[in-house]
């Protein structure tokens, strides 16, 4: 077990410094009003190192401010009288993935998600980053959050890729130089347009007129327009178990993204949005791991907040990731054999941030004919983190490779995620090596079982 360090006098670690300056505000310590970290939650940490092996920045660099009880010191730090946000304290924050495996590791019951939620907030409205940091954090909110514009930039992508311009960029080096556009530009799908334009239904009534609930789905942003396959595929699956499904298309956005990067204010309004858009539903089915972990975490944004706080516990009550709620029903759908051998990869915002670990093992142990293999170190990280592998591509390149081979490990023939960023990532990576698998939703392959191979049998997508 490593020795507990202070951070004082701790030297840096890890990337370079992600820029900005050092002091900002006088006053008493470095945090505004607005939901500090709670000193409470802090004090949960008994420093015992348990994290230390789980946490994908300790495992690279073993640099304890990189650790998650080196950043919970940090956090405290930030309530001493007369403290400010200096570039050393926010690199370090800057640099946790935010995958929660200290959260599954912690005898002590520490909630790292909720601390680190409001100390990234603090440092987004208190320290002045440098102009190129605002920026590529202004394109990245700008975008992603926002299908219609992911859906304008897909044929330009898609003509990119087929016109064979990226290898030519690939060769002449040029994205060597900028690593973070190099990083995008490996991630970007080469998605068909008709399936970046697919729609679904507003209602989906149950199919003999008797719902065993009312399922509202959360289409997503990147979800709807990369992988608008894997919505479809809920829709089906939820549709052939009996369920009534509402599947609105607002919000764009259910503010996860923003939300476990700081900027809380846009992702306060998207809740608020999901909120209100799903209030009728008896459940809410995710089927992307950030998002439900996003969700799920509602009444802790909300937490002085008088007129949303008692609607965000009632909302946070109703998610469910779509394999925790299909394992909450018997299942009625007869499964025809899926004859694959799949390593399943724990999605961290799945495993971690929602415990939800057992249930899509459930659901794809019950598919005839599919072996499901457990690759080594599922605990940690594939890199991706939300918008950590653009900010950040160094580690989460590094990250990646590591997933990479121990899935390759497994010698399976594909690979499952329930999130679309571990999907592009580890899509990208295995391509990078030069070892391409295909990679499904659980709940792909679930529709696949339960449809026996046949098209679009129930018409949900038009």
């Amino acid at each position: 077990m490593a020795t507990e360090q202070t951070f004082e006098g701790m030297g840096a670690a890890g990337p370079p410094d992600p820029g900005g300056g050092n002091e900002l505000r006088p006053g008493r310590g470095a945090y505004d009003e607005i939901r500090p970290p709670p000193i409470e939650l802090i004090d949960d940490c008994v420093h015992c190192g348990f994290c230390l092996p789980t946490c994908p920045t300790y495992t690279l660099w073993n640099e304890e401010m990189d650790s998650p009880r080196g950043r919970i010191v940090i956090m405290k730090s930030g309530h001493e009288e007369g403290k400010e946000l200096t570039a050393t304290m926010v690199k370090h924050v800057d640099q946790c993935l935010g995958c929660m495996a200290c959260v599954t590791a912690c005898p002590s019951g520490v909630q790292y998600d909720k601390l680190l939620i409001d100390t990234r907030a603090q440092i987004e409205r208190n320290y002045p980053r440098s102009m190129q940091e605002r920026a590529v954090r202004r394109l990245l909110f700008e975008t992603f959050p926002h299908p219609g514009r992911i859906r304008a930039l897909a044929p330009g992508l898609r003509l990119y890729k087929r016109l064979g311009l990226d290898r030519v960029v690939e060769r002449s080096g040029m994205l060597s130089m900028f690593p973070r556009l190099k990083m995008l530009e490996q991630l970007a799908p080469d998605v068909a347009l008709r399936d970046s334009f697919k729609r679904l239904p507003a209602h989906v009534p149950a199919r003999d007129g008797n719902p065993r609930a009312r399922i509202g789905v959360l289409q997503g942003c990147v979800q709807r327009v990369y992988f608008g396959d894997v919505n479809v595929a809920t829709a089906r699956v939820l549709h052939a178990e009996g369920f009534e499904l509402e599947i609105p298309s607002a919000p764009r956005c259910c503010g996860s993204l923003m939300q476990h990067t700081g900027f809380d204010e846009p992702a306060i309004e998207l809740a608020k949005e999901t909120i209100v858009a799903f209030e009728g539903c008896d459940l809410v089915a995710v089927n992307a791991a950030g998002c439900g972990s996003g969700m799920k975490d509602y009444p802790h944004i909300f937490r002085d907040d008088p007129e949303w706080s008692e609607r965000a516990q009632a909302f946070a009550a109703k998610v469910r990731d779509v394999s925790e709620l299909l394992t909450e029903f018997e299942p009625i759908a007869k499964r025809h054999p899926v004859n694959m051998r799949l390593a399943y990869h724990d999605a961290c915002h799945l495993a971690h941030a929602q415990q939800v670990r057992s249930q899509p093992r459930k659901l794809l142990g019950d598919i005839p004919g599919l072996e499901v293999l457990e690759p080594a170190e599922w605990e940690i990280c594939c890199g991706s983190a939300g918008v950590y592998n653009i900010i950040n591509p160094e580690p989460a390149a590094e990250l990646g490779r590591r997933k990479a081979a121990n899935l390759l490990a497994t010698n399976a023939e594909a690979i499952a995620a329930a999130n679309p960023g571990c999907t592009l990532q580890i899509s990208a990576t295995l391509e990078e090596m030069g070892r391409p698998l295909p990679t499904f939703h659980p709940i792909e392959l679930l529709d696949m079982s339960i449809s026996g191979g046949a098209s679009d049998p129930l018409g949900l997508a038009r």
